[in-house]
């Protein structure tokens, strides 16, 4: 494939993605409020260290997805979706769950949005949504 400006964006957007997945931890330690859902440390909680081995995961197949993403579309594709479900799961999740969790408003929740809109925008503008 040829490298047009579009798509070498579109490879600065997974490996940058990709890399803020696999930060999920220390995103989790510096600003709680925003990125874990339970109080105290991100490792006392099963659940969010459950979380953060899926994201993990997706970040690397991410990076990955950077060097060739024409090999990588339904990935890409997964990616943006299941950023939109998370996101709108967590919005609705931080206003029923008391008033405690309105740092994700400001936090997680638009950094999944940005992901969701951006991908798909970036794979039109490539050319390759259609492939």
């Amino acid at each position: 494939m040829a490298s047009t400006p579009s798509y070498r964006l579109l490879q600065i957007a997974l490996a940058a993605f990709g890399t803020v997945m696999i930060c999920l931890y220390p995103l989790a330690v510096v600003w709680p409020s925003g990125w874990a859902w339970h109080h105290g440390a991100p490792y006392e909680s099963h659940y969010f260290m459950m979380i953060v081995g899926v994201y993990v995961t997706l970040g690397l197949f991410l990076l990955n997805a950077a060097r060739r993403p024409e090999a990588n579309i339904s990935l890409i594709w997964f990616a943006a979706v299941s950023s939109l479900v998370h996101a709108a799961v967590m919005a609705v999740e931080s206003f029923d769950m008391g008033g405690h969790h309105h740092g994700h408003l400001w936090g997680d929740v638009p950094a999944l949005l940005v992901v969701a809109v951006v991908l798909p925008i970036l794979l039109r503008s490539a050319g390759l949504a259609t492939r």
